[in-house]
């Protein structure tokens, strides 16, 4: 309360004074007021000009060789990885085709490999028909030779029982061979042998 009316006090105290010079002393300074003011402003722009705008000067130096610097290093970094973007488009333009050449070669070995075993399997089936049929000719040749040995028993049997005496051994020749020429055992054998290539 004491420091708000010393301040009113001053403030009227400069007023009236003001009054008795012809003005305010705000709008007409003193002359010596404004030489202590110009020493001050003078020795206060010495005093910035040794001291503070030197290192001002310089930090903004520094500050500006960091930016350069970083543009600088900016730039190298963007054209590194340009070269790398290049580098990589063309390494993955060499794996496709290279992936494609895979692809084509794994085509044609497979390819091979089915005619391969195509041709191999046409082989061995044929080679299977084949021994197929020795089998089919041998076992038919054995049959037939069966069928004659037992065509001649019964003949050599039903003849005696017919004629009730026991046959010579040249009677028994003869009537097998005229028994077994009325057989046609070509016809069988042709049927045994069409009906084993059939399956």
């Amino acid at each position: 309360m004491e420091f708000a009316g010393d301040i009113t006090a001053l403030v009227v105290a400069a007023t009236e004074g003001g009054e008795e010079g012809g003005g305010s002393f705000l709008v007409q300074p003193g002359i010596g007021l404004m030489i202590w003011t110009l020493v001050a402003f003078v020795l206060t722009m010495w005093v910035l000009s040794k001291f503070a705008f030197p290192r001002i000067q310089q930090a903004l130096e520094e500050r500006a060789e960091k930016v350069n610097q970083n543009i600088d290093e900016s730039e190298r970094l963007r054209a590194e990885a340009d070269e790398l973007l290049t580098e990589y488009r063309e390494r993955l333009k060499e794996a496709r085709e290279q992936a494609d050449d895979i692809m084509a070669r794994a085509r044609k070995s497979s390819e091979a490999a089915k005619a391969e075993a195509t041709a191999e399997g046409k082989a061995k089936h044929d080679e299977l028909v084949a021994a197929a049929r020795k089998d089919i000719e041998a076992e038919t040749r054995r049959s037939l030779d069966q069928i004659r040995k037992e065509v001649a028993d019964l003949t050599v049997l039903a003849t005696e029982k017919v004629a009730r005496k026991s046959l010579t051994p040249e009677d028994q020749k003869r009537l097998v061979e005229d028994a077994l020429s009325e057989v046609d055992f070509t016809a069988l054998a042709g049927d045994e042998a069409s009906g084993a290539s059939r399956n």
